[in-house]
């Protein structure tokens, strides 16, 4: 499984970013799917995730109200949409995919910036 994640930029506070991930290869339909991320001089933590066959997802009470994950599977994409964004939003973000909550294909991370 590759995995290409896009759209990320630079955005004053309270401003929207779409984070893209463009699956591509065997990509299995149990796989979990989860948006990560990492600040500077922090652990990396996961954001948000879903499963490719549907169901339920997870949004980390952080960014609950804010962050929304969603899926096209037609296009093996999968979406993070983010409002209302603050600068502490500001990370590397990553999408990942696997079983269950171990991810083995990691994208190449997506730079967010959150000017205040």
């Amino acid at each position: 499984v590759q995995l290409q994640a896009s759209g990320g930029g630079l955005v004053q506070a309270g401003g929207s970013l779409r984070l893209s991930c463009q699956a591509s290869g065997r990509i299995l339909s149990y796989y979990a799917i989860g948006w990560f991320r990492q600040a500077p001089g922090k652990e990396r933590e996961l954001v948000a995730a879903t499963v490719w066959s549907g169901g339920g997802t997870y949004v980390a009470d952080s960014v609950k109200d804010r962050f929304t994950i969603s899926r096209d599977n037609a296009k093996n994409t999968v979406y993070l949409q983010m409002n209302r964004l603050k600068p502490e939003d500001t990370a590397v973000y990553y999408c990942a995919s696997g079983v269950g909550d171990t991810y083995d294909y990691w994208g190449q991370g997506t730079l967010v910036t959150v000017s205040s």
